[in-house]
């Protein structure tokens, strides 16, 4: 995948082009706002019109594969180019999945995604560790061996997640406190940037948790979900310019004219900038 890890290469790409990470979630509304059929050819028109509008301006992208996997092989083959053609153009793909399962099920989604010559091979991965952090190992040590990096489900966005993530585990801390913990672990021989990242929902507003990992935050929540780049200080403290900024519905509304899609990304970004200091 690269010689380079994953955060070094992240690290790389936000200052270069800038922090915005653009979500690639084709709702049905959007490719209705669009003027495409809710079917493979309307997925693939709108795919490929983002990324052939943006794949060289913007840093980091973010397909959901659950809207792409509603169409099946046919949705999957979009997201496969589309992959292969974001990172041609130089920008990283975090592939939105949250895979999360035990032994060699584990190994299975690792080599789909993680190998170096993976078919959905990207950049990094989300995955849930609510089956305990260690059932993640097989996925760190793909990540490990290819260069690629993780995002591990922290701090969600959605309303039901402190349920289980502020629950306190046998040894003390909260679920979230413990994934956070284990990150920093296998972040603390990174010199900058570890290759090892949490989702932090932009939305939660202000935690007491230690969001300093020494690896990415990826911040959902953005934009449409009600989050400002202003809040990010408020939410990330002095872990502010690892966060990794989740934009989609503001940007994608924009479509399907390339140039407005370019200005709405150049305008995120340029906020972001200002307050993450790139």
């Amino acid at each position: 995948m690269s010689n380079q890890p994953f955060g070094t290469r992240l690290r790389a790409a936000m200052t270069e082009r800038g922090p915005l990470c653009v979500g690639i979630d084709p709702h049905a509304h959007l490719l209705e706002a669009w003027g495409l059929p809710d079917d493979p050819d309307g997925l693939a028109s709108f795919t490929y019109g983002v990324v052939d509008a943006l794949a060289e301006r913007v840093a980091v992208f973010k397909p959901q594969s659950a809207f792409f996997e509603r169409f099946g092989s046919a949705g999957i083959a979009v997201l496969e180019q589309a992959t292969i053609r974001l990172r041609e153009a130089g920008a990283l793909v975090i592939i939105d999945a949250k895979r999360g399962d035990i032994g060699s099920t584990m190994d299975g989604y690792a080599a789909a995604y993680l190998a170096e010559k993976a078919p959905l091979a990207c950049d990094a991965l989300t995955v849930s560790p609510y089956l305990g952090f260690g059932s993640l190992q097989p996925a760190i040590d793909a990540a490990r061996e290819s260069g690629a990096g993780l995002f591990v489900l922290a701090l969600t966005s959605n309303p039901e997640g402190p349920q289980f993530q502020s629950a306190r585990t046998t040894a003390g801390p909260t679920v979230a406190g413990a994934v956070l913990d284990g990150l920093r672990e296998l972040n603390q021989d990174a010199e900058d940037l570890g290759s090892f990242g949490a989702v932090v929902g932009a939305t939660i507003k202000q935690t007491d948790e230690n969001l300093d990992i020494r690896g990415p935050l990826l911040a959902p929540g953005l934009g449409a979900q009600g989050a400002t780049p202003a809040s990010l200080a408020k939410v990330f403290g002095s872990a502010v310019r690892n966060v990794v900024p989740s934009n989609s519905r503001e940007i994608l509304s924009a479509g399907p004219n390339p140039a407005a899609l370019r200005t709405a990304a150049a305008r995120s970004n340029d906020a972001f900038r200002t307050v993450l200091g790139y």
